[in-house]
């Protein structure tokens, strides 16, 4: 029995640290449309960025590994049967190319977000952040649950599948981050800095790099190896049996 229950205590662990992920986006989400972040990101572009991460990858990420819609208490029971009927669904219709669709849609919304036209329209009309964090939490959320199972719903490829499209994605975002922080200029004018006062220009603009490139190493780099190793397994253990199918029975006495 203490073996039992030494084992059941890190799942158990776990499954709480998911669902705190639900509040944890929640306060994030919120924290970041108000001021003062808000304003701050109007500022200093490695805020903005920092919010644009949170909006793009850490909520969405949160919320899909924390599966709200699975929960039991019953007053989450109509989320439930909506989370079962989309779960039905997604299992008539498991073609790969339904997942790098939605690859896709992360990519192209995660950098028409990004490019100078778009962050510097928000510094100008703060009240487009609403259109930019619904647009990217709602594709961000659609695009991870084809990378991790959350609650009844299951991603509609496999392993390797899903490994390529954390690493596609994730690649996506450090190629606009190295651009944009590279560049010889800032591609975002709105940000207007004040020598002596606060972050410089070029401190400003390389800190946002390491802001994109460290958000999308740290929420995707983890599906890639995970679904890596659970690839590797799989194949380990088809050998296996081929072997055992081949050598035969073991002779009785």
């Amino acid at each position: 029995m203490t073996t039992r229950a030494a084992r059941a205590w890190p799942v158990a662990r776990f499954h709480e640290l998911r669902r705190a992920g639900f509040p944890t986006g929640v306060v994030l989400a919120v924290g970041l449309a108000v001021p003062p972040l808000s304003g701050l990101a109007r500022r200093y572009e490695v805020v903005e960025a920092l919010q644009f991460s949170v909006y793009a990858m850490v909520v969405p990420a949160l919320v899909v590994l924390a599966a709200p819609w699975g929960w039991s208490a019953p007053e989450r029971g109509r989320a439930r049967a909506l989370a079962d009927r989309l779960a039905t669904a997604r299992e008539r219709h498991r073609e790969p190319l339904r997942s790098a669709l939605f690859l896709g849609l992360f990519i192209g919304v995660a950098i028409l977000w990004r490019t100078p036209g778009a962050v510097d329209a928000i510094e100008r009309h703060p009240s487009l952040l609403s259109a930019e964090a619904v647009s990217l939490l709602v594709v961000g959320a659609a695009f991870w649950l084809e990378l991790v199972e959350s609650g009844q719903l299951r991603p509609r490829s496999g392993p390797p599948l899903r490994g390529v499209l954390a690493a596609v994605a994730m690649w996506a975002v450090w190629t606009v981050s190295y651009l944009s922080g590279f560049s010889s200029t800032s591609w975002y004018a709105g940000f207007r800095h004040v020598i002596g006062h606060g972050l410089s220009a070029a401190a400003d603009q390389q800190f946002s790099t390491g802001v994109l490139w460290l958000v999308a190493a740290v929420f995707f780099m983890p599906v890639v190896f995970w679904n890596l190793l659970a690839w590797l397994r799989s194949e380990e253990s088809i050998d296996n049996g081929l072997e055992r199918s081949a050598i035969g029975p073991k002779p009785t006495a």
